[in-house]
């Protein structure tokens, strides 16, 4: 399907890389169980207008769940956009038929995603809980970036970027024939940069680096990936993997060698020049540090934006949908009270300053 997947991807203004075929395609390799898959599509006149990605999740009350897992940031389905609410309520209806016996759960939907047209249109039991946090930054030239800090941190980021310029650190993006290699230096830069804390033990995983090989090349030369190496002295120093759509880019991975740590390089100034670059020649609006809520991001004084999470279901799975949405806001209120205890503010400040060093 990728090729009538691409076209209505690109009739989706809201559709973020997280719903490119190529992501979605090489995920499924990846972290699919074979038999789980659910794709509900709509056609009009023989053409692709709306798509909903899904996997079915056993247990006591099945659920059908986006595909993407937890190393995806956003997730959402597919309206054209020449007929977005008519697409919308054929794809609830599809999607009422395939929630006979399950329910829908639909985690980490950005606001004003494609999906909110179909919970709009949903006839029975929905819920709406919030999710992650992202935070992000609007498309701005560096200078005024950094005019937007406060002056002792204003001050501290232009000292860095003048030790940039005087350690003599170049980028260039990597070609899509060359990702291969450029991605297998990132994961072992990354992996380097966070040895002996730490660490999202997925990122070094056998898997995520076959999903990343398989997707990211196609990403690359179809304008919604961006693979940047960075040199010193001839050596690569640093990669930085920024996906990308016609709205946003988010820097989703990156990795650092130590030894700019050593020599006192700013790598958060360093990457977040780079981006600001990026964008501003693309005519992206958003510049997003996708999920997390670490203190380190905040420094760039970035607005917070609270991810969605969608719960749909048939009257008759009424009881399963109030339940799980209960106990999600369960959680939610007991992460909230754990995050305000004074031990918890001190473990985040020394992750921080652990992630800065």
């Amino acid at each position: 399907m990728a090729a009538e997947w691409t076209d209505l991807y690109r009739r989706c203004r809201t559709a973020t890389p997280f719903q490119s075929h190529s992501w979605l395609h090489s995920w499924w390799l990846s972290y699919g169980t074979p038999g789980d898959l659910r794709v509900v599509l709509v056609r009009r006149t023989g053409t692709l207008v709306a798509a909903a990605p899904l996997r079915r999740v056993r247990g006591a009350v099945p659920v059908l769940a986006p595909l993407g897992g937890a190393i995806t940031d956003f997730c959402d389905v597919l309206l054209d956009d020449t007929r977005a609410d008519e697409a919308a309520s054929a794809l609830a209806g599809a999607l009422r038929e395939l929630a006979r016996t399950a329910l829908i759960d639909l985690r980490e939907v950005r606001r004003g995603a494609a999906v909110e047209r179909v919970y709009a249109h949903w006839r029975g039991p929905r819920r709406r809980l919030a999710d992650s946090t992202c935070l992000e930054l609007p498309v701005r030239p560096l200078d005024e970036l950094v005019a937007r800090l406060p002056s002792a941190r204003a001050q501290k980021v232009r000292a860095g970027l003048r030790r940039l310029d005087r350690l003599g650190i170049e980028e260039h993006a990597v070609p899509a024939p060359e990702v291969p290699g450029a991605l297998r230096r990132l994961l072992d830069l990354h992996r380097r940069q966070w040895a002996g804390r730490p660490v999202t033990a997925e990122h070094l995983s056998e898997r995520f680096a076959e999903h990343l090989e398989r997707s990211v090349r196609s990403m690359v030369e179809s304008g919604e990936a961006r693979l940047t190496e960075f040199t010193m002295a001839g050596d690569v120093v640093a990669t930085d993997l920024r996906l990308m759509s016609p709205r946003l880019s988010g820097g989703y991975l990156y990795g650092a060698d130590p030894v700019l740590r050593a020599r006192k390089a700013d790598v958060a100034t360093l990457l977040m020049r780079s981006g600001v670059r990026e964008c501003g020649a693309n005519g992206r609006g958003t510049l997003s540090l996708l999920r997390g809520d670490e203190a380190y991001k905040h420094h760039w004084r970035p607005e917070p934006v609270t991810n969605q999470r969608l719960l749909l279901a048939r009257r008759r799975l009424a009881v399963a949908l109030w339940l799980r949405a209960a106990y999600a806001g369960g959680r939610q209120w007991a992460a909230r009270r754990l995050r305000d205890r004074p031990w918890a503010r001190r473990l985040r400040h020394a992750l921080a300053a652990a992630h800065r060093r």
